[in-house]
């Protein structure tokens, strides 16, 4: 494993002060509160194409797909980030139960890959340190 740097550090703080950006915590509120479809078709009622949901569920799920990218691709530490970073793993774990029948629609086995390279890494990491408060994690984000 590649020791942190002060560059993962830093985009670290970079990407902590993106999300509080205005429209952004307005997206992560709304997903918080909100987004827990477990099939297409409750995403479709709960984010109808055009709609301020289907922007926020696209900008908070995009944006979390983008920081996965930067961890699967080597620019930033993974165990770094898995310290810090927990709100990638909610994302994932309200995105999981809906990716391959998401993927399937898109004809795109590969939509959203970063988040569940990552989201199923960080999992893993959480497990290894407590399998029991992951699956309390778990369930409380499902619930």
């Amino acid at each position: 494993m590649t020791p942190a740097t002060y560059d993962d550090v830093n985009l670290i703080l970079k990407l902590y002060d993106m999300r509080r950006e205005e429209q952004m915590r307005i997206a992560r509120a709304w997903f918080s509160a909100n987004f827990k479809p477990k099939n297409m078709a409750e995403y479709d009622r709960l984010c109808p194409k055009g709609s301020g949901m289907n922007a926020h569920a696209r900008q908070v799920i995009t944006y979390w797909d983008m920081v996965a990218s930067f961890i699967c691709s080597g620019v930033l530490n993974q165990e770094l980030f898995f310290q810090s970073g927990r709100e990638l793993l909610f994302v994932w774990t309200r995105v999981e139960p809906i990716l391959a029948e998401w993927r399937a629609l898109y004809n795109d086995p590969n939509w959203l890959k970063n988040l569940e390279t990552v989201g199923t890494a960080y999992a893993e990491y959480m497990k290894k340190r407590s399998a029991e408060a992951y699956q309390s994690f778990v369930a409380r984000v499902r619930s």
